[in-house]
């Protein structure tokens, strides 16, 4: 069987787990700090929340900025989280489409922006980037907020600059699949001293000192046994991906003589990480021949994402219109295995049975 996704904790990573269970303290400590620390280093930002998920660095970070209604531009294909916690933060999410990156339209999100909107979420899906550039120059003109969706994007960088540093709201994911890992977890970068605080008080039931709640807040801090973990996968993050660039350009190279495959889009200025390596077929019916064939092979693939936002029966009341490339994409996209444990040969499989159902 070859996997999508392949999660290897090492020793020296079991080793620190274990310190931390023998000496019980667990719960958010010196380990999170220094988690933080070292992240927020390592992305070039000044400051760094740890939470406990992806998702509650996202509800965290529009919880320090939004108020009722406001609304927030998100592209329509993306994981829920992106949208839902807007919701739960007291805001509304506005969909826009992609582009042939599988990023946020900028075009797209100029026609949808209101008196309303507070902020743009960017997501930079799969380990690619969105055209930060330009959500920049249009955040400035209208006084809006950019709260980077950044789950799949660990090391990805921009024109050299990582996607982690940008001033306002960064939201990382932990999550088993991601570059780096804490089986669970989440971080959010700033360069925003106010936001940093206001984070952190959310993060932890609005407490500046025991038992003084100055807002309110939940209870999404990090336990010191998933820092120690991160501050170790930190370390090995450049090799992975690394390895990660190297199998995806082994798979470009190869589709690249196929008709019947359109492959990641890239801007020049972007340093794609590959969370996910994914792919769009002509059709959904070859799609479907291909799973068929992947299942015979025991080869691991997944569909990110089956459906656009719009057509999350969750988020119907929000739709505003269509995005047709989110449709169309969603229809025809599949991941391949791009993990770095992936031998040469289990490559050579994949692309074997893609280019036995495309030929």
């Amino acid at each position: 069987m070859i996997p999508i996704a392949k999660v290897i904790f090492s020793e020296d990573e079991i080793e620190e787990v274990v310190k931390v269970l023998r000496s019980g303290n667990v719960r958010q400590g010196k380990k999170v700090e220094e988690f933080e620390r070292l992240f927020a280093e390592k992305v070039g930002a000044e400051y760094a929340v740890a939470v406990s998920s992806g998702t509650a660095a996202l509800h965290v970070a529009y919880l320090s900025v939004l108020k009722p209604g406001d609304e927030v531009i998100v592209p329509a294909f993306t994981f829920i989280a992106t949208a839902s916690t807007v919701v739960f933060a007291g805001g509304k999410p506005v969909f826009a489409d992609i582009d042939e990156t599988l990023t946020i339209d900028v075009n797209d999100v100029l026609e949808k922006i209101t008196p309303r909107t507070k902020a743009i979420a960017p997501v930079h899906l799969f380990g690619n980037a969105a055209d930060m550039k330009a959500l920049m120059e249009i955040a400035e003109d209208h006084g809006l907020y950019l709260i980077n969706d950044c789950a799949q994007a660990h090391g990805t960088k921009i024109d050299g600059k990582d996607v982690g540093s940008f001033d306002h709201l960064n939201c990382y994911s932990f999550y088993p699949t991601k570059n780096m890992s804490t089986g669970e977890g989440g971080m959010i970068t700033t360069n925003d001293r106010e936001l940093y605080e206001r984070c952190k008080l959310i993060r932890s039931h609005g407490q500046a000192e025991k038992y003084n709640h100055v807002m309110l807040g939940l209870n999404y801090r990090m336990m010191e046994i998933q820092a120690v973990i991160g501050i170790k996968q930190l370390e090995k993050l450049d090799g992975r991906i690394k390895k990660r660039r190297k199998n995806a350009e082994y798979y470009n190279r190869e589709f690249s003589k196929l008709d019947g495959i359109e492959l990641p889009k890239v801007r020049k200025e972007v340093y794609h990480t590959y969370n996910q390596y994914s792919i769009l077929l002509e059709s959904s019916k070859m799609r479907d021949k291909l799973i068929d064939e992947f299942k015979k092979e025991k080869i691991g693939y997944a569909i990110h994402y089956p459906k656009p936002l719009t057509e999350q029966p969750a988020l119907r009341e929000f739709v505003r219109g269509e995005c047709p490339r989110a449709k169309d994409v969603s229809q025809r996209i599949i991941s391949l295995p791009v993990h770095p444990y992936l031998s040469e040969n289990d490559l050579r499989r994949v692309i074997e049975v893609v280019e036995r159902i495309v030929s």
